[in-house]
């Protein structure tokens, strides 16, 4: 105990472990004194062994709300998005960059029983603890949540994996677009008639995180109310299986099997991509009134009252024929006059945008902004904003770089070697 104790305080001291929650180090819920500027999880401590993306966007994304996200990589090779590039930024990919701020980073050989003991005095001082092993492996290290329960009974122990904690599938790895393919997520995206397509990002990771960053804040709740830990299994099958909502819900109660619609709806009739003269539109018409509204601002009145389009029972029924004629009178005029038209009709509407414009949507500069995260003393790297905003705060992102060897952004080596001479006290 008495070496633990010693242990935390260097931690502490390098700046890896704040002071904050009281002796132990552990959030107990109850009201801070400072709530004008207290962050939500203010206090929490996360302990995240995780990789990729589905753990440490979750990690990231409790880091954002104020918790102490410590994130533990490899010694030498680090976590592995590190080398997925280009691009690059000096050494550093900017997929790694992308979900990692707001983390403090070291290197602990885990296979090493040393390491596995530096990882075991962790845990007893944070709150939540976040793996992405295959099933087993950690047990096998004596990193099981029935190890670390043993000398962390209060510990939120999250398990991401790719296909849970059981059953024939559970020691296969897991990676998105396998999993996005597994899922049925692959078979439903892509052109009508042609190949099954991957999403341009990775949604099954994604979605997987977001589950994981809910359960975890479920867990911390459980805690507070209880006084105990709990593990949570969450994996990357059961989450994209869980986002297909509507498409499971045709097969399981309509016995309707999934297609691909391209940037169509298979229940909606309009509502897709049309080409214009120098790009894409996309329109969508969920009711019979907006339905009216496009054939007004398309100068197509004949079409409100035709009866094969009265209703969008009947336009789903003869969607081929009335997309044929939108998509005629949509290429007659550039993207600019269609948004000019469009506007304050009522109707949803919106340009196909490349990242060029995305980031010049002034929309964005309101609800996506893209702050400029300092991350060394020369330049400053833009990051996207919280994903949902609190009014009582304006944003929580690191602007300012952090004392210490643990910073995301230093050579993987140095903060090593920082490690070392903490752990050797």
């Amino acid at each position: 105990m008495l070496a633990t104790r010693a242990r935390v305080a260097a931690l502490r001291r390098t700046g890896l472990l704040s002071r904050r929650g009281g002796g132990r180090g552990l959030w107990t819920g109850r009201p801070q004194s400072d709530t004008d500027n207290m962050k939500p999880l203010a206090g929490v401590k996360i302990l995240d062994l995780t990789r990729v993306l589905a753990g440490p966007f979750a990690t990231m994304n409790l880091g954002d709300l104020g918790a102490e996200v410590i994130k533990v990589e490899r010694p030498g090779a680090g976590d592995d998005t590190r080398t997925w590039g280009p691009p690059f930024v000096g050494t550093e990919s900017t997929y790694f960059l992308s979900v990692n701020r707001n983390k403090k980073s070291i290197a602990v050989n885990i296979k090493d029983p040393k390491g596995v003991k530096i990882i075991k005095e962790l845990a007893a001082v944070c709150d939540v603890f976040v793996e992405n092993y295959v099933p087993g492996k950690l047990s096998a290290l004596g990193l099981g949540y029935e190890d670390l329960h043993g000398v962390a009974p209060h510990l939120v122990y999250c398990s991401i994996t790719g296909y849970g904690q059981t059953g024939p599938l559970s020691q296969r790895a897991g990676y998105d677009a396998v999993a996005s393919a597994v899922s049925g997520l692959m078979h439903i995206t892509g052109p009508e008639d042609g190949d099954p397509v991957r999403p341009g990002v990775a949604m099954t990771d994604l979605a997987t995180g977001l589950y994981a960053y809910g359960a975890i804040m479920a867990g911390l709740i459980q805690r507070y109310k209880t006084g105990k830990g709990l593990f949570i299994d969450c994996n990357l099958l059961s989450s994209q299986v869980a986002c297909l909502t509507q498409v499971a819900a045709n097969y399981l109660i309509g016995q309707k099997e999934a297609q691909r619609w391209g940037t169509a709806h298979g229940s909606i009739v309009p509502y897709q991509a049309f080409k214009t003269k120098d790009g894409y539109l996309v329109v969508g018409a969920g009711n019979n009134q907006q339905f009216a509204t496009v054939c007004k601002i398309l100068n197509l009145p004949e079409l409100i009252g035709d009866a094969k389009y009265r209703t969008n029972h009947l336009r789903v029924q003869n969607r081929k024929e009335l997309i044929k004629i939108l998509s005629t009178r949509f290429e007659e005029e550039m993207t600019s006059k269609w948004l000019h038209l469009f506007e304050g009709s009522g109707v949803p509407y919106g340009p196909i945008n490349n990242m060029r414009d995305v980031f010049a949507e002034p929309q964005n500069l309101y609800h996506v902004a893209v702050p400029s995260l300092a991350r060394s003393a020369a330049r400053c790297q833009p990051q996207l904003h919280l994903f949902v905003r609190l009014v009582c705060m304006s944003s929580w992102l690191d602007r300012k770089p952090r004392a210490g060897p643990h910073l995301p952004h230093e050579p993987l080596r140095c903060r090593y070697k920082a490690w070392q001479k903490v752990t050797a006290n």
